[in-house]
């Protein structure tokens, strides 16, 4: 078994972090290039991730996430929050930093850029606020896989209050909306749920040959 699979085995959505662990440094920066490294529809990833360090935030935001301890205990709180303006400016802005990192002048993805604009402009606005979310859980697949790697607990989280947390994190005047959290640190011992067993669908049930 690949090193990858057996830390696959070894993550578990954790339910108790231990408060007095904080990941390092260069571990919190290994999994912001990760997430930063993520795939994303024409590579535009149109979402930001607010990293919330502030203790009183946090406690609020325990608060519109029905109490779950991890939203305080965690060493760190992820919340991906995807942009519910995408259009013609954050093309534009796309279009611009492809120039500049390779090189080339805007003029020659004017093709790129007219496709992209059309397809967002034909999305409705319930449509393009999916698509936006749907891309933050690519980018919070790369965390919670880094996160393994490193042997740091990570558990992604869709309970909670969203017009809660755009309120308390200023979402609503950014344009944002908090599409998923993930907490990141370091299980606490107590938590009994790291002992159960991994249960997934076999591959029969799971894999559909055609």
């Amino acid at each position: 078994m690949s090193t990858f699979l057996e830390n696959q085995n070894w993550r578990y959505a954790t339910k108790q972090f231990d408060a007095t662990k904080k990941i390092a440094e260069t571990d919190l920066n290994t999994i912001k290039e990760a997430v930063r490294l993520s795939a994303s529809s024409y590579g535009l990833q149109p979402y930001k991730v607010v990293i919330v360090d502030n203790p009183e935030l946090r406690e609020q935001l325990k608060a519109a996430a029905f109490g779950q301890t991890q939203i305080t205990d965690a060493s760190h709180l992820f919340v991906f929050a995807n942009d519910v303006n995408a259009g013609a400016e954050s093309v534009d802005q796309y279009i611009n930093t492809i120039s500049e990192t390779r090189g080339v002048p805007s003029e020659s993805l004017a093709g790129f850029s007219d496709m992209m604009k059309g397809a967002i402009s034909r999305l409705s606005e319930e449509a393009k606020h999916n698509w936006t979310a749907k891309q933050t859980y690519i980018a919070l697949g790369n965390l919670l896989n880094v996160a393994a790697e490193l042997r740091i607990d990570a558990t992604p989280m869709e309970g909670y209050n969203a017009a809660a947390f755009n309120e308390i994190l200023g979402f609503d005047k950014l344009g944002l909306n908090a599409s998923v959290v993930a907490t990141v640190g370091y299980r606490h011992d107590e938590d009994s749920t790291q002992h159960y067993k991994k249960v997934r669908k076999s591959n029969e049930e799971l894999f559909i040959t055609l």
